[in-house]
Parts: structure tokens; sequence; C-alpha cells
């Protein structure tokens, strides 16, 4: 798959319930856009041999994330944020840090049902590479971290994928939000969209009788 080439730095938020698919979205997007992965579970592990998620230690995540976020923007390159984003506030903040440093930014929200979320978010695997630096839920903690979350408002520019889709038709809906913010051209984002190939649904004559009134049926 050919990477994407965008016209000036962006920064990518992630939002939605634990178990959405965050990390594995965030990981494909950066390796496509050649981009910086900021990810916030992995920084928690490096600087806690048994995290708390505790206030404190939210706090010195945070604060470290940032600060990696602000110099590769200043360094001119594109960030995947992989770190919870719950509230308005957080994410204009961020906003305003992109601004500052002459970026993009945008929030991709991979939507599943809550149930589903769970089921996944009780059953990690940390031998998966996608689950090595998560968290592990009950149902608890689960409902405490939703119930602090405040969906993207109409001013933000954000684009709901599934989080039960593959990565292909995810990133389907991403180019397209690229291409609506001026981020690629048109023909880029015509090339990168899945295209289902030719269809033909009438038999082979020689194998038997065929109904002359079919006709060959493209899908486009």
């Amino acid at each position: 798959m050919s990477k994407l080439e965008l016209s000036r730095p962006t920064l990518i938020l992630l939002y939605g319930f634990p178990g959405a698919g965050k990390t594995f979205l965030a990981r494909q997007l950066s390796d496509d856009l050649l981009a910086a992965n900021v990810q916030a579970d992995r920084i928690r592990f490096e600087l806690f041999e048994e995290p708390k998620y505790d206030k404190q230690e939210d706090e010195i995540v945070t604060h470290l994330a940032e600060y990696m976020l602000e110099e590769f923007l200043k360094a001119g390159l594109s960030v995947v944020f992989d770190i919870h984003v719950l509230t308005v506030g957080q994410r204009r903040k961020l906003r305003n840090l992109a601004q500052k440093n002459k970026a993009q930014s945008m929030i991709v929200w991979p939507q599943i049902d809550i149930e589903s979320a769970f089921s996944r978010a009780i059953k990690r695997d940390h031998r998966k590479v996608d689950d090595r630096y998560a968290r592990q839920y009950d149902r608890t903690t689960f409902e405490s971290f939703i119930g602090h979350m405040q969906n993207p408002q109409i001013n933000e520019d954000y684009v709901v994928v599934s989080g039960k889709h593959n990565y292909q038709t995810q990133r389907a809906a991403v180019v397209k939000k690229f291409y609506d913010l001026s981020l690629i051209e048109s023909k880029t984002a015509t090339d990168r969209l899945i295209k289902p190939g030719l269809v033909n649904l009438i038999p082979n004559v020689k194998a038997g009788r065929v109904d002359s009134t079919r006709r060959n049926i493209f899908i486009r």
C-alpha cells in the first residue's frame, strides 16, 4: 500500500471508547503517513514499572506526551497522538498547540457499541503488539472512563470510522477527510479509494444453456 503525503504537518487525535481500536488505527496511520506515533500507554510503562493510573501519574504522562508532540511539530513532522483526549477542553488545548506550530489538526473517531468495546477492553492480550501496553479494565473503571467522555462537537474537525471495519475501509474515510481539509489533492484521494473489481455475471456459453436476457454487469 502506497504512503500518503500530506501538504503540511498534521496532528491526528484519536478519540473513542477503550477497546474501540484506537491503538491499532494509530499504528497503521502513523506508518501510512510516515508520522510520529506518540502513544501514552507506552510512555506510562516506560516511566512506571507498575502503573497506578492516578491523577499525578496521568499528569506526568500527559506533560511528557505534549512535550514530545510539540517537538515533532516544530520539526515539521505529522503526529498521530494516541492519548486519551476525552474532553472538549483537552482537544482545544492540543488544537491551539498545533496551530501555534503551523500544523493542521483533526480527530479520528473509531466508533463501536459499548458492549463490544468492553468485551475487547477486558480481554487484552499483552503478547499482541497493539495490546502490549494497554490498560486492563473492569466494569467499574470502564464505565468511569466513558462517563468522562465528551464527544467531538460540530466545530471540531473530525471523521467517524467503524471500529469493527478493516483498516482499508477506515483509511478510505480518513483520506476523504484529508481531501476535505485540503491536505491532499483530489487525484490522490481518488487513487486511495477502495474500488471493487469488475464482475461478469454471464456464465460460460460453452458450459451449457445461457439466458439471453442476462447482461454483463459492472460494479464501479
